[in-house]
């Protein structure tokens, strides 16, 4: 395996191939990276997950050149499926459930894929920092459309910003809590987005 610090700077996101039997095999081999990936880390051979996505070597550097190519599809993919959730969330009958739903997923997200969000290495031409940048703002719209129909229905507080949900329900996944822990932590978030608090007792 060469080092990924070694490998020349790869293209954005790889294209999706055009031809039915390229496609095919391109997704067959983003679903084996991702399982081989879970299972055993971004270093795992890339000659097991050709193996798994049943195609040759050459096939499947045809598609992905270098490790970290394969690495940016699957993880891409990853953010474009929860910005996908999110999407489908926002027809929820709750607007309210809805969001925590997401922030739910969103936690998961960061509390299991950021290994492979770390393993895509600098290069020179700041293509990293690109690609962090579009990432960034996928999921930070997807929060924010589902914020403000929350907003919007007065099931959360009118003056939450985006950006500090985030950065809470990154924290949490941070932690390393587990999910019964992780339930708790988000049912304390959102009691401190109650539109409606409860009144001081100034009397005491």
């Amino acid at each position: 395996m060469s080092p990924l610090g070694a490998d020349p700077a790869p293209r954005a996101e790889p294209r999706r191939p055009r031809r039915a039997d390229a496609r095919r095999n391109y997704e067959l081999l983003l679903a084996a990276a991702k399982e081989i990936f879970d299972e055993h880390g971004v270093d795992a051979p890339l000659d097991d997950i050709a193996r798994r996505a049943g195609v040759g070597n050459a096939t499947m550097y045809r598609h992905f050149p270098t490790r970290r190519e394969l690495i940016i599809a699957v993880y891409a993919d990853e953010v474009t499926a929860l910005c996908a959730q999110g999407e489908a969330l926002l027809e929820e009958g709750s607007p309210g459930d809805a969001l925590f739903g997401w922030l739910r997923a969103f936690i998961a997200h960061v509390a299991t894929k950021r290994e492979l969000a770390l393993a895509v290495t600098n290069d020179r031409g700041g293509q990293r920092s690109a690609l962090f940048g579009r990432w960034h703002e996928a999921m930070h719209s997807t929060a924010s459309a589902l914020l403000t129909r929350a907003q919007r229905s007065t099931t959360v507080r009118a003056d939450l910003e985006v950006s500090d949900l985030l950065a809470l329900a990154n924290g949490i996944a941070l932690t390393g809590a587990d999910a019964d822990q992780t339930e708790r932590l988000l049912l304390l978030i959102r009691s401190g987005t109650d539109p409606d608090p409860k009144p001081v007792d100034e009397a005491g």
